[in-house]
């Protein structure tokens, strides 16, 4: 009963078709369009039994149909989408001659359907083109017309941050001005400017772009859009890329270029990729291509400016006064690479990531370029410049203050440790760190340098007691640091023995030849030549210990505990034999009670002026760092 009333009815569909089809070729067009839309069987039984009807004729006249319903969209000057009826329309109308071209294209071969497939192409153009201005119209708008209830979410469900206008953002509802964002500190929030009622319209359209071939040129408006508000809303922040670059060693412009990447690379991004997967969706490959390039056109300018200004700064020169701004850019860059891996994942965007870890890569490079010119700097030195009084070097304090405080910062070990991994070069079997490495090479060049200046003094004495200085500095800037970690405790032992070394050296050059003059003849202290002897003796030592006190008083002994060792060892080793020596001169029995006349100092008087030497070290001391 069933298949006979259908049969029943495609007779009479076929009857009405054929009795109209010679005369209106448009309304057969559309009986048919509703039988099909019945059942899918109507349209093939109708289509293979109706005779006289020529299928170029049929679809010509389809086309005057689907004309006719888009005309009138694509000559209207007010937006189509401000009524949400000629929008469906729009739409469904469009579908359709997405749907002709492609089930007709594939008979290319018959003249008269290619005829009608390129009208409909043409067709199809003109529709793309409106859509395109909807589309543009649409994300101009988009912003002001954002959900009013959206806030900002802290747990990390991907929340959305509404964006807060000023007054003048929305002055003139004519102009289409992109609307700015407020600057936003919190990492973990979501933004959305555009209403989601907006964003639903902007998916409609993008999908029959997309579906139609003109996904590109959806991605290129789409993408024009959110640059400028991407742009704007970091220059909010104070970056004005690379316009402002005039000088890459400005805090103040690294300080707001950090700023700026964190929240373009944690918020902006992130927001504009959402926004993109919304729009665009990934229902296909086509549609997940565009959705790729639109995120990646509409990041692409700030991002490489962003990344241009660290590069920037990367290339400038290697000064080891610049190793801390670049450490500070170095950091910002290194933990945004995650994220820069995750966001810029896609195949048009790669090109944005590889960017950010060249960036990175030479940023690194510059500052192990630093330790190297570094070294140059110490090597470069002039020799000749010696310090009055054997003090404590300029160039000493400079260096062993500049590594404390870069070694302070652990991002400089993690600088080594990549460039050694990812270094060609096979694994050394050494245990030490390559920071460690390259700081003892450092302090390896400071000590050369040092003795070639002490050198240069006449005194032998007094050069000990420049390396006695210096060397005690190093090592007290080394101990309970960072460096003295990464240097280790034998490193540190040695050094503690050179200073002793130095000690003995000054000792010996100072005080040992006055010493031997305080020597005994115990075989001719009875004659008279032995009292001449001794009082030719005393002359000298008179002599000679003026002198030593005198020049020595104004050299520079900058450590207070160095100074009293100093003391305490001169005074335990002259004292007892000054002393000695006094008690045999006293005891001579031809000049003993005329003794007093040829002694010029007591051993109280020795001691004394022991005690008044490196009485430089008060001023110098006082000023060290």
């Amino acid at each position: 009963m069933a298949e006979n009333g259908e049969e029943k009815l495609i007779a009479v569909a076929r009857q009405i078709v054929k009795s109209i089809g010679h005369t209106d070729i448009a309304m057969t067009d559309d009986i048919l369009q509703i039988f099909s839309n019945f059942d899918n069987r109507f349209r093939e039984k109708l289509n293979g039994n109706i005779s006289g009807i020529d299928t170029g004729a049929a679809l010509d006249q389809t086309l005057k149909t689907l004309d006719r319903r888009v005309s009138r969209y694509l000559t209207v000057d007010e937006p189509i989408w401000s009524n949400s009826g000629d929008a469906s329309l729009f739409l469904a109308a469009v579908d359709e001659l997405i749907a002709l071209i492609r089930e007709w294209s594939v008979m290319a071969d018959d003249e008269s359907v290619t005829i009608c497939v390129d009208r409909a192409e043409d067709l199809l153009r003109q529709c793309m083109f409106r859509l395109e201005e909807e589309f543009k119209l649409l994300m101009k708008r988009g912003g002001v017309e954002s959900d009013s209830n959206a806030s900002g979410a802290g747990d990390g469900d991907g929340g959305d941050l509404g964006y807060l206008y000023s007054d003048s953002d929305l002055d003139d509802e004519d102009e289409f001005d992109v609307p700015l964002a407020h600057p936003v500190m919190d990492y973990n929030i979501t933004i959305d400017a555009i209403s989601s009622s907006t964003i639903n319209s902007l998916h409609q359209i993008s999908k029959r772009m997309v579906a139609g071939g003109y996904g590109k040129e959806c991605s290129s408006v789409y993408s024009s859009c959110r640059r400028d508000f991407i742009e704007e809303s970091l220059s909010r922040l104070g970056f004005l890329g690379l316009q402002n670059q005039t000088n890459d060693d400005n805090d103040i412009e690294i300080e707001k270029w950090i700023k700026a990447i964190n929240m373009a690379v944690r918020v902006f991004y992130p927001s504009e990729q959402r926004l993109c997967d919304r729009i665009f969706g990934y229902s296909s490959s086509a549609a997940a291509a565009a959705a790729d390039l639109s995120f990646m056109d509409a990041c692409r300018v700030s991002t490489m400016e962003l990344l241009n200004f660290a590069n920037g700064v990367a290339m400038g020169s290697r000064s080891p006064e610049r190793l801390f701004k670049i450490l500070d850019v170095y950091e910002a860059v290194k933990s945004l690479l995650p994220e820069f891996e995750v966001l810029f994942s896609g195949h048009y965007c790669l090109f944005l990531r590889n960017e950010a870890v060249g960036v990175w890569k030479k940023l690194g490079e510059s500052i192990r370029g630093i330790f190297m010119e570094l070294e140059n700097l110490i090597r470069r030195d002039p020799v000749k410049a010696t310090v009055p009084g054997g003090g404590l070097h300029p160039i000493t304090r400079y260096v062993m203050n500049y590594l404390r405080a870069a070694c302070s910062r652990q991002t400089l070990a993690q600088v080594f440790d990549d460039d050694h991994n990812h270094s060609s070069v096979s694994a050394s079997s050494s245990s030490s760190s390559p920071l460690s490495v390259q700081i003892s090479w450092i302090m390896d060049v400071l000590e050369s340098n040092l003795e070639s200046k002490s050198r240069v003094y006449r005194d032998p004495a007094l050069s000990s007691v420049f390396m006695m200085n210096n060397g005690r500095y190093i090592v007290q800037k080394v101990k309970d640091d960072e460096l003295g970690s990464l240097l280790g405790d034998d490193w540190i032992r040695k050094q503690t023995s050179k200073v002793r070394q130095h000690h003995a050296n000054y000792q010996r050059a100072s005080w040992h030849k006055i010493l031997n003059t305080l020597k005994l003849d115990n075989s001719n202290l009875s004659s008279n030549a032995g009292s001449k002897s001794l009082k030719d003796k005393l002359k000298v030592f008179n002599s000679q210990f003026d002198e030593i006190c005198r020049n020595q008083s104004t050299w520079v002994v900058f450590d207070e505990q160095l100074r009293e060792e100093l003391k305490v060892s001169v005074a335990g080793t002259l004292l007892p034999a000054y002393r000695n020596f006094l008690g045999r001169f006293h005891n001579l029995q031809d000049i003993g009670k005329y003794a007093d006349k040829h002694v010029k100092f007591s051993v109280e008087d020795v001691e004394a002026r022991i005690d008044g030497l490196f009485q430089a070290t008060a001023v110098v001391g006082n000023g060290r760092k």
